[in-house]
């Protein structure tokens, strides 16, 4: 039955009436018409009204009535109305007894009127409720589609969806089941093993709806003949049509979900496909190299013919240097393998910057040898917790790639400061810069720049090691360069060190 002020006369505003008990709004009700109906009696009388006039203003008082609070209390009004207008107005007055024919064909006509007015204005005013709760209705559903739509992680509307509908359709809880995966998510924070257990026992050939023991109304999510899942709701407050229009919006956006997900893990493998096929490729090349060249001055020294002191000094020096470009190259492999692996661990102790810098330098020493090599740190040098194994390797990467691309006489700028929470390295260099093309691509696996094949030798993995090592190290790498003017790498870590043992 619905209540508002008029349906009382405007006595009690809308926001007071909503927030009384059931029986006290029914009870305000009942006597605010039946005061209406003594009043227009009164008003009636006091003006002299006859049969006639009197008998309109009690249809339209209860055609009002009928209108705002319903059937059964219209019906009240006109039996009221009834008693009224025969009393008052009908011969012999102040008498229920009527004084012939026409007396009772008005009453009977009065009551007739009364009655169909009244069911007539009653039809009206539900049409009227169901027109705007179809309305309502409609507009939850387009907000729950739009809001849907701006969720851009699949996986993540997907666990997002029961709250969403339990927001906008204000419902108590909302509970849902993933047949993918086996998967339960709830609008409240704990769903109840008995509820999950008739959630998953729902099918397809249950019917619409179906009253899941406990407290949830619930009906399977079906994607054609599949069923994707079961979406449970309390109370029972969502008509058939909604029910129906809201699941079929939650089996798409499982669908999709799931859609997604397949095909990232496909394109997982793909890639993965890809970077062990690039890895061998690259490994077999850059591996054959080193070794095809010890293989052939190991060959021409053992067959020694026609070979000085000088050429032996020479192949020996050969198959040192192409031994300890092998060595790297499967160095490189390894660290990459335990990247991969996510077995790299920090271990941070207080450390001196320039220490560290110093001993990576004496490290490189032999790439460095050509170029000018000066430290620039920060004063007061105060230790500062990293873990100096792995950031060693970082600027060994990095004072490598450079000594590599840069020409021989150069400079090469190794500083460290401390910069907002966290401590700065810097590797920079005057050499000839990376092309803008290549700049955003450096820290992939594999990648060499176009111009690098001319310039030095690698495998395309140190820049990528050096990534993966600062993020594990709760750091982080960037690179800046102006071609023909140098290349700085920095990367940082934070003053507070990383907390624990951490993993790639």
């Amino acid at each position: 039955m619905q209540i508002t002020s008029s349906s009382i006369a405007g006595i009690i505003p809308d926001e007071m009436l909503a927030s009384m008990p059931a029986h006290t709004r029914s009870a305000l009700q009942w006597t605010g018409t039946t005061l209406a109906a003594v009043l227009t009696t009164v008003v009636l009388v006091w003006l002299g009204a006859g049969s006639t006039t009197a008998g309109m203003v009690f249809l339209v008082f209860v055609v009002w009535t009928a209108t705002q609070a319903g059937i059964a209390l219209s019906l009240y009004c006109a039996l009221l109305c009834t008693l009224a207008f025969d009393f008052f107005f009908l011969l012999p007055l102040h008498t229920f007894n009527l004084a012939g024919a026409p007396e009772r064909v008005a009453l009977f006509c009065f009551v007739a009127c009364s009655l169909a007015a009244g069911r007539v204005a009653e039809r009206a005013r539900r049409q009227a409720q169901q027109a705007e709760q179809r309305r309502a209705d409609v507009e939850r559903l387009y907000t729950l589609s739009q809001e849907m739509m701006l969720i851009d992680d699949a996986a993540g509307l997907v666990q997002q969806l029961p709250g969403m509908i339990h927001r906008i359709f204000a419902l108590e809880g909302v509970a849902l089941y993933v047949r993918d995966g086996d998967r339960y998510f709830a609008s409240s924070p704990e769903l109840p093993a008995s509820l999950k257990a008739s959630l998953h026992a729902i099918g397809p050939s249950q019917g619409t709806l179906e009253i899941v023991p406990g407290e949830l109304t619930a009906m399977p999510l079906m994607l054609g003949v599949r069923q994707v899942g079961a979406l449970g709701w309390k109370p029972n407050a969502l008509s058939r049509e909604v029910a129906t229009a809201v699941a079929a919006q939650a089996a798409i956006a499982l669908a999709r979900a799931m859609a997604i997900e397949a095909s990232t893990r496909l394109e997982a493998a793909r890639e993965s496909e890809r970077l062990r096929t690039a890895l061998i490729d690259s490994l077999t090349h850059e591996l054959r190299t080193p070794l095809t060249s010890i293989r052939a001055a190991a060959t021409t020294l053992m067959q020694g013919e026609g070979l000085d002191d000088a050429a032996r000094l020479d192949l020996a020096a050969l198959v040192d240097e192409e031994s300890t470009r092998l060595d790297a190259l499967i160095g490189e492999a390894v660290e990459m393998a335990e990247i991969d692996a996510k077995v790299v661990q920090v271990h941070a102790t207080p450390q001196s910057p320039r220490a560290l810098l110093q001993q990576a330098a004496e490290k490189s020493r032999a790439a460095l040898a050509r170029h000018q090599v000066v430290l620039s740190t920060e004063e007061p040098d105060a230790p500062v917790l990293f873990d100096p194994q792995l950031l060693g390797r970082v600027l060994r990467h990095l004072l490598e790639n450079a000594a590599r691309y840069t020409p021989a006489g150069s400079r090469i700028v190794l500083r460290s400061r401390r910069v907002a929470e966290r401590l700065e390295f810097e590797v920079a260099d005057d050499g000839p810069g990376i092309d803008s093309a290549d700049l955003p691509l450096i820290f992939e696996k594999f990648y060499r720049g176009k111009k690098s094949g001319s310039k030095g030798k690698g495998t395309g993995m140190g820049l990528a090691i050096a990534r993966a090592i600062m993020i594990a190290h709760g750091g982080g790498i960037e690179a800046f360069s102006t071609p023909g003017q140098g290349t700085a790498m920095r990367f940082w870590v934070p003053l507070g060190g990383k907390k624990g043992t951490d993993t790639a």
